[in-house]
């Protein structure tokens, strides 16, 4: 089974055809769109490996969109200094975009 290595988001996946992620929000998509990952790091299919300096050259990854705009699960920030009676809370959603992969192109 093939896979690749993409980077985005600063952060590394390694995908296969199939896969559905959840990355950082890519902005100007649409649900139902296609996404195109141009970072790929490594891409291997059967017994070939092809390992990218730093990005394999002519590669992409292909994904369908599924929801351009979600979100992610509540999180909190909390801020306190002892003793002085100064506390701040603060609540924050991860803006995501959730993609299955289509294509790995080598």
């Amino acid at each position: 089974m093939a896979y690749a290595v993409i980077t985005t988001g600063s952060k590394q996946y390694r995908v296969t055809v199939g896969d559905v992620l959840t990355v950082d929000r890519i902005s100007g998509l649409e649900n139902d769109g296609e996404a195109t990952f141009d970072q790929v790091l490594l891409v291997e299919d059967g017994d070939t490996v092809k390992v990218g300096t730093p990005t394999v050259a002519g590669a992409t990854v292909t994904a369908k969109v599924l929801d351009a705009e979600a979100r992610g699960p509540k999180g909190v920030a909390f801020k306190f200094k002892r003793r002085k009676g100064f506390h701040k809370k603060i609540g924050f959603r991860a803006a995501l975009t959730k993609v299955e992969v289509t294509a790995i192109n080598a």
